[in-house]
């Protein structure tokens, strides 16, 4: 009897133990410290208490973060098998061991191939026919070994096929270094060139290549010429731009004949030219810039055929003769009209490929160059993708280009540009019984504050009862000119296959309805982003797709400003929103010169030093605007060494926003500390961190 009373009294006290040390374990969220700091100006003052935060070499930051990432996955501790079950299901869904179309130039098929349990790419090809004997060029995963970050930019083989002239970055800060590779021995050269940007070509000598480096901002500003076996200390400066509004790169024409140096700024274009063959000699300029004034060449035999919106704001297509090109000599090949974007242009012996964008969709126009009859491609899905491919090839009557939607897979296709008929490749197997016609997508308009219609795409499972009882994921981009189109991830089929919709609001400050719709998306214009997506997302809750208690936001970057502006402008609507590495602490980045992208992005933005910009900026700046008021439940991101958006901007949004709201709502901050803006390299990394996203969603609105 004693034995049992002591049994259950020891049980009792376990227990209570048990949970007293579990409530000594309650997970609270991370307290930064406070350090006011005066930010005024145009008279207006602003007092920023998380200025600090921006010292990345001060140890409480760093201590912060991780307190920051602790917290995140201690909240999400209970969701660890739901991470697991959906990253199961994506990897399920992939062919994880694949071979991508092989493309053909010169002699050789190139191509890169997957193999299962890998993380990357390996780069292969083979000589004469697709039966040969396969040659391994590089295999990114024997480079990345024992590195938390890796990334290939640039990737050039030389005229002669013997050279590989590659960039690795394996911080995530997107200084990449070139490497030299001789295919015929395998060896690697000595030539080790660091500080570039994503830009390098080959001279027709294969002795010479031009690469660009970048400035302390990160900008591209310089132009090299670069000779095999020399120091690069001895590279010839080609070109310095000073101006920091522009980026420098370098590219070279499908027919191989000639060097392209480009300089670009948000609105301004300037080309120069130079014989391939006599790298030696200096480049020529096409047309000296002229302000707001864009362009770009691409050759075909005695002429350039150049792409301007020079008189024509959704661009128009012009030829120019090689021997002087300057404007005066400009001749229309393909006008202006208003309804219709030209994107980009392909130029090939004898065809001319231009890739349209009217209504929202891309289209894509052919000429023969022969007898100059002009037709379409086209396609029948309400709302898809088409994929400008590489064609490096000139003298080729066969286009390829990809294609996608909602609910096709990314499809390769081969289009003969004489008989007019195309020839699918290959189309991306997403394994684990998937069936496209399980699935309904289609595309609707809601009407913005001033009556503009504003496209939207949708997919979801078939048999959809529009009760407002499903959950929907809305994504929107919105700045740049970028379109957004309907393209198929499977990864979202783990949020589709759960009921939710899954929803593209393709609002201006996009590409998506033509230039205009960039231009009344930016500057002064801006906050139409912001008002357009709310106006999608009431009119998806008006025909009762979903309801404010169900519908997610999702973006990134400049998206991320984006759901940071409606979240304090409409945080009803939303019931969670995920911000990825956000662009939120608007003001002061623009007031940053040394901050990559600031000066160059005046013309997206505007300059905050000129008060009418000032002025509107503040006016929906996210971080500035937080409010003591209830807010969705949000998942932000960051990456430690991120040059576009710096880690401290969704941070310091973080800790103003958890002084400040009022609601029990989750917050959550999760920094790659390894990683810049694209998160995780390895495509199995890149995906447990989607299955920590979706875990998160889910979790919030109880979806099972």
């Amino acid at each position: 009897m004693m034995r049992s009373r002591f049994r259950l009294l020891f049980l009792l006290n376990l227990s209570l133990l048990l949970f007293l040390s579990n409530c000594s374990q309650k997970v609270e969220p991370p307290v930064t410290k406070v350090i006011p700091k005066d930010v005024s100006l145009h008279g207006v003052t602003r007092i920023d208490n998380y200025f600090w935060l921006r010292e990345r070499d001060n140890l409480e930051v760093i201590t912060y973060l991780e307190a920051e990432n602790r917290y995140s996955d201690a909240v999400m501790k209970h969701t660890k098998s739901l991470q697991e079950k959906l990253y199961a299901e994506m990897v399920s869904r992939i062919k994880e061991t694949d071979l991508d179309v092989p493309e053909k130039l010169g002699d050789y098929f190139y191509y890169q191939r997957t193999e299962q349990g890998k993380q990357y790419p390996i780069c292969c090809r083979k000589r004469g026919d697709f039966d040969a004997s396969e040659e391994i060029i590089l295999d990114e995963n024997q480079l990345a070994v024992g590195r938390e970050y890796f990334k290939v930019g640039v990737f050039k083989i030389s005229p002669n096929h013997e050279l590989l002239a590659f960039s690795v970055d394996t911080t995530g800060a997107e200084r990449y270094t070139i490497l030299v590779k001789n295919l015929v021995t395998g060896e690697m050269l000595p030539d080790v060139i660091p500080n570039n940007e994503y830009s390098l070509e080959w001279a027709n000598d294969n002795q010479t290549f031009f690469y660009n480096t970048v400035d302390d901002a990160r900008r591209p500003y310089k132009v090299f010429r670069h000779t095999l076996g020399t120091p690069p200390e001895q590279d010839v400066l080609i070109y310095h731009e000073p101006d920091e509004m522009y980026f420098l790169g370098i590219d070279k024409s499908r027919s191989q004949a000639y060097l392209f140096l480009e300089l670009e700024s948000t609105s301004t274009t300037e080309v120069w030219y130079l014989d391939a063959n006599r790298p030696q000699e200096k480049f020529t300029v096409v047309h000296t810039r002229q302000h707001q004034m864009e362009y770009a060449v691409q050759h075909h035999g005695e002429q350039f055929f150049i792409t301007t919106n020079d008189g024509a704001v959704n661009f128009k297509v012009v030829a120019a003769p090689v021997s002087n090109p300057s404007k005066k000599n400009w001749r229309d090949v393909i006008p202006h009209r208003e309804s219709v974007k030209i994107d980009a242009i392909h130029a090939f012996e004898t065809h001319l490929v231009v890739y349209e964008r009217e209504n929202g969709l891309r289209k894509i126009r052919i000429t023969d160059l022969k007898n100059q009859q002009m037709y379409y491609v086209t396609f029948d899905e309400p709302a898809y993708a088409i994929r400008v491919r590489e064609n490096p090839e000139f003298k080729t009557e066969t286009l390829r280009f990809g294609y996608t939607s909602l609910v096709t897979p990314e499809s390769v296709f081969d289009y003969d540009m004489n008989t007019r008929t195309r020839d699918l490749k290959k189309q991306t197997e997403v394994l684990g019984g998937f069936n496209p016609a399980q699935y309904q997508s289609e595309r609707i308009f809601a009407k913005a504050a001033d009556g503009v219609l504003v496209p939207i795409s949708l997919v979801y499972k078939k048999g959809l009862a529009k009760d407002a009882s499903h959950p929907l994921y809305l994504y929107a981009y919105g700045s740049y000119g970028t379109s957004r189109d309907a393209d198929f991830k499977s990864n979202r089929l783990s949020l589709i296959d759960r009921g939710f919709v899954y929803a593209i609001a393709h609002i201006r400050g996009g590409g998506d309805m033509g230039r205009p719709w960039y231009d009344d998306g930016k500057l002064l214009k801006k906050k139409n982003t912001f008002t357009d997506f709310i106006a999608c997302a009431e009119h998806l809750i008006a025909e009762k797709y979903t309801s404010a208690d169900r519908l997610v936001a999702m973006g990134g970057s400049a998206g991320g400003l984006l759901m940071g502006a409606v979240t304090n402008m409409r945080p009803d609507l939303f019931k969670t929103v995920v911000a990825h590495v956000p662009f939120v602490d608007v003001i002061n980045t623009m007031l940053d010169e040394s901050i990559p992208l600031t000066v160059t992005e005046f013309e997206e933005w505007g300059n905050p030093k000129n008060k009418e910009y000032f002025d509107y900026m503040l006016s929906y700046s996210p971080y500035d605007n937080v409010e003591a008021k209830t807010y969705p439940n949000l998942l932000i991101t960051a990456g430690l060494n991120d040059p576009r958006v710096q880690y401290w901007e969704p941070a310091k949004w973080t800790a103003k926003l958890r002084a400040t709201k009022t609601d029990n709502n989750r917050l959550l901050l999760k920094t790659n500390m390894g990683a810049g803006h694209g998160g995780a390299s390895g495509r199995y990394d890149a995906l447990k961190e989607t299955a920590f996203e979706y875990a998160f969603v889910l979790d919030v609105l109880g979806v099972k």
